[in-house]
């Protein structure tokens, strides 16, 4: 059963097309992540789909859990849960008056909310915290706040708009070992719920089941992290030498070579995949020529940090 379902998604800001005929199908149990440079239509599609923006065309179609979103839009908000990009609960308030709040907007009684707050709240790793001044909270313990009021109501969808932005390694480790086992767990359901997460760092996009792409407001392409990489096969080269930097300028130019870019020690060199063994031999010629004759080449699989490249670069 998809969870998610969308199409034809438009919203138009005057002559912006901000979102352009996009449609989506997510499957229950799926976390599905949303890649894209600044500006590409990602956040506006989150907003879309949890209702917070009209589309701009009467032929959209948005389905929420099997409801439709623009014919009972409060009946298919119930069944989401939503994490902006910026933290956007009361700083005044603890951590469990947040909660509260959030669970009786949603129309949950005392005798729900409490406990079910008690249980997220442990869930996330805040339950000794629920007295603490939600302003008072570090960056990563915000973000775990936010997503505990996301799932207060026990949505069978959660929306997250780049939850991990700005926040340490140690904690984005700790928040994606909350989504898994919150995938695994099945959120105290029947059916597993699903996960959109748009987010800027490749990692994290290893570990979603399927990946989409946007730019310019259009979803380009999608599939798994490997079935992305594997179209990209053949493409990258490897380079390890020094210096790098001069070895990037010498390069650079050679004619099939469409991009070089630093990978901490090491070069990735973007070639034509049918000119690959005839890039490689002009490479060699290159930098032997230039007196640079400790350096090792080699085709490699493409990270997804290649596939991203060449696709905002493809714009």
């Amino acid at each position: 059963m998809n969870l998610i379902e969308a199409h034809d998604l438009y919203k138009s800001f005057g002559s912006l097309k901000a979102v352009n005929g996009v449609s989506l199908a997510i499957a229950e149990g799926e976390i599905y992540g949303m890649l894209g440079p600044d500006g590409a239509g990602k956040t506006t599609t989150l907003r879309l789909l949890c209702g917070a923006l009209q589309p701009s065309d009467r032929k959209t179609t948005i389905h929420i859990a099997g409801i439709d979103l623009l014919k009972h839009t409060e009946q298919a908000r119930a069944e989401i849960g939503y994490l902006p990009q910026r933290f956007s609960l009361y700083e005044e308030l603890t951590v469990l008056e947040n909660l509260r709040f959030f669970a009786e907007v949603r129309g949950l009684s005392p005798q729900e909310w409490k406990p079910r707050s008690m249980d997220i709240l442990d869930f996330v790793g805040l339950i000794d915290f629920i007295d603490r001044r939600a302003g008072n909270l570090s960056g990563g313990m915000k973000q775990k706040l936010g997503l505990a009021a996301a799932l207060v109501h026990n949505p069978k969808v959660l929306l997250l708009d780049e939850p991990t932005t700005g926040v340490d390694p140690v904690t984005r480790q700790d928040f994606w070992q909350l989504i898994i086992r919150l995938v695994a767990s099945r959120n105290n359901s029947d059916v597993p719920p699903t996960v959109l997460i748009c987010t800027p760092y490749m990692d994290e996009a290893a570990r979603c089941n399927r990946l989409a792409f946007m730019r310019s407001g259009q979803l380009i392409i999608e599939g798994s992290p490997s079935e992305l990489r594997a179209q990209f096969a053949g493409k990258i080269l490897e380079l390890v030498g020094e210096p790098l930097t001069l070895i990037r300028h010498l390069i650079l130019p050679i004619k099939g070579i469409q991009n070089v870019q630093m990978f901490g020690d090491r070069l990735h060199v973007r070639v034509n995949a049918n000119q690959q063994e005839q890039i490689t031999i002009r490479i060699k010629e290159k930098l032997t020529v230039s007196d640079i004759n400790n350096f090792t080449l080699r085709p490699i699989p493409p990270h997804l940090e290649d596939v991203f490249m060449e696709l905002v670069e493809a714009d």
